[in-house]
């Protein structure tokens, strides 16, 4: 690699805005016009009374990118406010998924050692399939996804990552 070019880095990105119509097409119209990818994208309202939804976003990009793009959000009207997480603290960083495997036999005796070993809950049963949840960091859902494809993987449903910065401190604090 030369000194020109720069390693591409993932970053998590935290942003709160007004809960209104419209807010989350902006921001994702954001990415879009400027061609930058979203890895990981959870929203949801957070704050009732100040009307207020957490953004997640994941993007990886070159660090110049990434600090363009948290410029930007910071920029847009609706934002209140943006922390990149990945820059100042290792965030705390989960993520949920629905696993959907059939299979009989030692297939099936395999996948439920599986999800025993990595904490996944059968929440859905009949004599020829399984439904898994699984809550963790990403590279823990993979894994398990990528152990499940042998055994029978039909169907897959993921939340995407919702973060939290560590410490005493609420977003709005910082």
């Amino acid at each position: 690699m030369s000194d020109q070019e720069e390693q591409v880095e993932s970053h998590t990105f935290s942003v709160l805005v007004d809960n209104e119509p419209g807010v989350l097409a902006r921001v994702i119209g954001l990415f879009s016009a400027r061609g930058y990818n979203i890895d990981s994208l959870t929203v949801s309202e957070t704050e009732h009374e100040r009307h207020v939804s957490r953004i997640s976003i994941v993007s990886s990009a070159t660090p110049q990118v990434l600090e363009q793009i948290r410029a930007q959000l910071d920029r847009l009207v609706p934002v209140h406010m943006v922390r990149d997480l990945s820059t100042t603290e290792r965030p705390l960083e989960r993520e949920l998924a629905l696993i959907k495997v059939a299979g009989v036999g030692d297939a099936r005796v395999e996948a439920l050692r599986l999800s025993d070993a990595f904490r996944a809950t059968v929440i859905d049963a009949t004599v020829d399939h399984f439904v898994f949840e699984i809550t963790g960091r990403s590279s823990k859902v993979n894994q398990f996804v990528a152990l499940m494809m042998p055994l029978g993987l039909v169907e897959v449903a993921r939340t995407g990552i919702a973060a939290l910065s560590r410490g005493k401190s609420g977003i709005f604090d910082e």
